[in-house]
């Protein structure tokens, strides 16, 4: 229940789960800015090419390194090796240890995507235990992006997923796992369970899941864990628990993200969505929207990148680089600040949210006007949650304005011809 709209309701889930729900190392500490090479590579890469994207990655400030799908043995497509969960030496000759090495000693920390609950049909664990996954035993599998669900209400699979998974965590400085699940579940049958008792299984399975990721979160207290479930499928208070964020989408479109993020904040506040900025034209919808939107809009969550940093250009790194001194100074008030919208992308063709600083001393605010129109009027935007007495500073242009001022009066937006345009302020509490 709230009494002062949306934003209150937001207000009370998001220190519910900030305090309450999410635990461990992380729950208070900043998340790293990371680069990860999915869109970068895909399948492709080798060790060398993943240290070239590391080495930029370090240049330009970034604090954490993710590799993603297709390292281990005999991954060069989606169609194979789910569930073998060993080095692919031809990719990594000198294996993942090594590589590990090099890139922290960089300086970066290092982290790596599993996606532990799924099996390949062309994989030594499928060939040795066929009946380890949700099938129905008198038909063909429903198979889905060339996989099946293991069952994870047997014991049996869920210690080998927390064995296979510790042989990788144990021997490697990795202090972040991006933990994936790209399917659903059909089939839910279950070999070890007799036919009166079937229903129960898609509830075990749950409760397996939980089993692996209590074991591997106790013991391995240093490691982020980041949910994902084809981006933000499994957005949900259960996996928090366990994991304090969650990949908020695979479509890493800017224009796109506009309503995904506007639309999680509704639950979850921004410390919990992973946020990334790509190449353009995004691999998902081919649209082109400049560095600086796409760098706004991912600003407004954990911060993180995902191109080839190898391809750029020196003005596009200096601007990665102007983009990631920002954040690092705006994000302890983004990700532990108290988030508002004030214009929804799914009633506008514009979207903005600011979020203030517990303590009211300062606040970041974005705006993005999606198309361009013609003749429009001009615009004023209000701001939310600040300090009505205090008096704010805007730290680019140094203008003062009354936090009244700001909220029931606003401050006039840039009239630009361009579409898919962005603008961000900082604003701190002025004491002169």
């Amino acid at each position: 229940y709230s009494s002062h709209g949306l934003n209150q309701m937001s207000q009370t889930y998001h220190q519910l789960y900030m305090n309450h729900l999410c635990r461990g190392k992380y729950q208070k500490k900043p998340r790293p800015i990371l680069i990860n090479n999915w869109e970068a590579t895909f399948f492709n890469f080798n060790a060398d090419k993943i240290y070239e994207i590391a080495k930029v990655g370090y240049e330009l400030g970034m604090e954490l390194f993710v590799l993603d799908d297709g390292w281990f043995k005999g991954r060069n497509t989606d169609k194979t090796s789910l569930g073998d969960w060993i080095v692919d030496e031809s990719k990594l000759p000198n294996g993942l240890d090594d590589l590990v090495k090099k890139i922290t000693d960089l300086g970066l920390e290092f982290g790596i995507w599993f996606e532990p609950e799924m099996v390949s049909q062309d994989s030594d664990l499928y060939r040795s235990h066929p009946d380890w996954c949700l099938r129905s035993p008198h038909h063909d599998p429903i198979v889905g992006r060339n996989q099946l669900v293991l069952d994870l209400s047997r014991q049996d699979v869920c210690d080998y997923i927390i064995e296979s998974m510790s042989k990788i965590l144990d021997n490697s400085l990795i202090t972040y796992v991006k933990w994936d699940m790209n399917r659903h579940m059909t089939d839910i049958y279950s070999s070890t369970q007799s036919s009166n008792r079937q229903k129960e299984t898609a509830h075990r399975y749950i409760l397996g899941l939980y089993y692996i990721l209590e074991v591997l979160t106790i013991k391995y207290p240093n490691v982020l864990f980041e949910g994902c479930s084809s981006g933000g499928g499994r957005f949900d208070a259960g996996m928090l628990y366990y994991m304090p964020q969650t990949w908020t989408s695979d479509n890493t479109d800017a224009v796109c993200r506009m309503k995904i993020q506007y639309g999680t904040s509704l639950v979850y506040p921004p410390i919990t969505m992973g946020a990334h900025v790509s190449a353009v034209p995004n691999n998902q919808v081919g649209r082109v929207t400049s560095l600086q939107t796409r760098g706004h809009v991912a600003m407004a969550a954990n911060f993180g990148y995902e191109l080839d940093l190898t391809k750029l250009r020196n003005e596009e790194k200096n601007e990665i680089k102007r983009q990631i001194c920002l954040y690092k100074e705006i994000r302890e008030t983004v990700q532990f600040g108290q988030f508002y919208r004030i214009l929804s992308p799914f009633e506008t063709n514009e979207t903005a949210w600011n979020i203030v600083s517990k303590d009211k001393e300062e606040f970041v605010a974005m705006y993005f006007k999606i198309l361009s129109e013609p003749a429009t009027s001009i615009r004023t935007l209000k701001f939310k949650g600040l300090n009505s007495s205090y008096l704010y500073k805007d730290l680019e242009t140094g203008k003062i304005y009354g936090g009244d001022e700001l909220m029931h009066v606003g401050i006039t937006l840039k009239r630009v011809k361009q579409d898919f345009v962005s603008q961000l302020w900082r604003f701190k509490r002025f004491k002169g």
